[in-house]
């Protein structure tokens, strides 16, 4: 392996230490190296923190090494003002003499002016360097930043036969389809996402609180679906664990804003394009990343628009014989699959 690339494979590799954390953030890595020896890493902090070339640098224990270390990063060093001060100004304070970066940032407000402000510094930039690598690890980040919206994740569970759920139910509370160390996995999916999303039927079916309870993590932001603005403010989504965003009918909305919760709406007109109006709305409040969880008719409304980047498919051994049928999902080139026990996952990417 090439040396620039070991380097920038291991920043990748801490970087992940940030995920469910940074959002609207990236979770980037950095790594310093000095006469082929890491002397420091950092990752991003927690939304409002350090990123991660601060970090690193921090963690420099004789910062006389800064001079002669190169530093290696994920993704290009910003150069603007936000939270924090722009790490490409930390970086010529330092006179580190080489940074070498994975991938350049398509945020119209970094966009390759971190590199120009380094050059101009007098620091030699290499780029592109496990491009590919960097750009999967950083894809909710871009996806947002290239295309306007969230990375989108559908999931769902069916049965053997292909039904999501029974056609009936005595009481107001999920069936589980999947065992227990699939529903353990979804927990933790939900704490590496920023927001999930349900349809008001699920909400009226399951009253489902949406939280992480099964996996350490951040509670992700609720997004529920209200078209006929009827959803009560007894359900289980609407308390204070975390944030709420109701995609509704403010006509008819008999729910009451909050600090809690947000009140948007979009039309629901079958001619209008349902998902990227909600795509808009979770734009808008710098939501990067979704998980989407049901029900039927909502996961195939994004299918159907071809607005979605994952899906994650949980196939029981239970049988329904009847029921409500699981989404439609076309052909895909990209698929892995794997077993949970006695249930199947199967990974799908968007061709």
């Amino acid at each position: 392996m090439k040396i620039h690339e070991k380097y920038i494979k291991r920043c990748i590799e801490i970087a992940k230490n940030g995920l469910g954390t940074t959002a609207p953030n990236p979770m980037v890595g950095c790594v310093l190296v000095c006469e082929n020896k890491i002397i420091a890493e950092g990752f991003t902090s927690p939304y409002g923190g350090a990123h991660a070339e601060v970090n690193a640098i921090n963690a420099v224990k004789d910062i006389s090494l800064l001079g002669e270390a190169t530093l290696y990063v994920t993704l290009e060093p910003c150069s603007h003002f936000g939270k924090t001060p722009p790490c490409s100004d930390l970086i010529i304070k330092y006179h580190i003499k080489q940074v070498v970066i994975g991938c350049l940032d398509s945020n119209p407000l970094v966009a390759g002016r971190g590199i120009a402000k380094l050059k101009a510094a007098g620091c030699e930039v290499i780029t592109g360097v496990l491009e590919e690598d960097c750009r999967e690890h950083h894809k909710r980040f871009f996806t947002f930043h290239d295309k306007k919206r969230p990375y989108i994740i559908l999931k769902w569970a069916e049965t053997d036969d292909g039904f999501i759920a029974p056609n009936q139910k005595s009481e107001i509370k999920p069936i589980w389809i999947t065992n227990a160390y699939s529903r353990q996995l979804v927990h933790k999916w939900r704490a590496e996402e920023q927001a999930i999303l349900v349809g008001s039927k699920t909400v009226q079916e399951d009253n489902p609180s949406l939280t992480v309870r099964d996996w350490s993590g951040n509670n992700p932001i609720r997004i529920v679906l209200n078209p006929k603005g009827d959803l009560l403010p007894s359900f289980q989504i609407f308390n204070s664990d975390t944030k709420t965003i109701v995609i509704g009918n403010l006509k008819n909305e008999v729910l009451q804003a909050s600090d809690n919760l947000i009140l948007e709406s979009i039309n629901w007109d079958s001619q209008h394009d349902i998902a990227k109006q909600i795509c808009d709305v979770l734009w808008k409040h710098q939501i990067t990343s979704v998980i989407i969880e049901g029900g039927a008719q909502t996961l195939q409304t994004f299918l159907n628009e071809n607005l979605w980047d994952e899906a994650r498919i949980f196939i029981s051994e239970l049988q329904f014989n009847s029921g409500v049928k699981a989404p439609i999902l076309r052909a895909t080139k990209s698929k892995t699959t794997e077993k949970i026990s006695n249930d199947t996952l199967s990974i799908h990417k968007n061709d």
